[in-house]
């Protein structure tokens, strides 16, 4: 098992058992038999990757929990580590590990999902395949045309597509790829997941990248190192553009309908919910 595997592997094992040392529910919903309570809503900002996977989860929570509604903001990994800190969001939402001085903040950190990274093109490219030095080649500015990577199928120069700074897949998709803080300079960069797939479908020359969990036919997923892009591939460790889905609170002022939500993600319900496009954690 690779380095990268094995240390996602061990930090979900180390969350799981640092979350059952908390509240304990079972796999049902914990909230299903509860009594009726008074409405209570629960603010969270984030990673803009994490956000669709919050509106399913909060959905589906919202059937068996009907009286706490959940207002969800996507605002970017750095937002909500921060919105988390300061206690403007009950919970923050990331796509990327906290760095050291985030972790110093004092937050919880609950990874709820594994997420796939995927290199996108238009759909009219004949690119199938990049390895992950060419990658790095293209958002570096190393390589620029796409007839040195295309081995004569495509021409033309490759216009480079990034997510803005702050962004959990920017900075997990640097970091993975090994080219932080050298993104070419000139570089487009978009603020969301959704602006980058409007771009890429428009866009022939156009390369970018987005969560896997976020993939659909309006864009091209590329093969890197020869494997193909799926959640079958990040399970198996064979595709290596992967990171962990986090959700934040401070375990001082976290309500305790908030912290029931959190339980709930982690059940078999939460977790099914997750299966449907990402890759759950337990």
């Amino acid at each position: 098992m690779n380095r990268s595997s094995l240390a996602l592997l061990l930090g979900t094992a180390l969350l799981s058992s640092a979350f059952a040392a908390g509240k304990t529910e079972g796999t049902s919903s914990p909230a299903s038999s509860a009594p009726a309570s008074a409405p209570y809503t629960i603010e969270v900002a984030g990673s803009t990757s994490v956000t669709p996977l919050m509106e399913l989860l909060a959905a589906g929570y919202a059937k068996i929990r009907s009286n706490v509604k959940i207002n969800i903001n996507g605002t970017g990994s750095s937002d909500g580590i921060k919105a988390a800190a300061a206690g403007t969001s009950e919970l923050g939402m990331s796509s990327r590990e906290l760095s050291p001085a985030e972790k110093g903040t004092g937050l919880t950190e609950l990874t709820i999902a594994i997420d796939g990274i995927a290199v996108i093109v238009n759909n009219s490219n004949p690119v199938a395949n990049l390895t992950l030095d060419q990658i790095r080649d293209i958002y570096t500015g190393a390589v620029t045309d796409w007839s040195q990577v295309s081995g004569g199928a495509k021409s033309g120069r490759i216009a480079v597509v990034s997510r803005e700074p702050g962004s959990g897949t920017r900075g997990a998709f640097e970091e993975i790829v090994k080219f932080q803080d050298k993104l070419l300079s000139g570089a487009t960069e978009f603020d969301g997941t959704g602006a980058i797939k409007a771009e890429i479908s428009r866009n022939a020359d156009a390369v970018g990248y987005i969560s896997l969990g976020s993939a659909d036919n309006t864009v091209k997923l590329l093969q890197v190192e020869g494997i193909t892009a799926s959640t079958a591939n990040v399970v198996n460790g064979s595709y290596k553009i992967a990171r962990p889905f986090i959700v934040l609170s401070s375990r001082q002022t976290i309500h305790d309908e908030t912290q029931q939500f959190l339980n709930w993600i982690m059940t078999a319900d939460g977790q099914n919910i997750v299966k449907s496009s990402w890759i759950p954690v337990k």
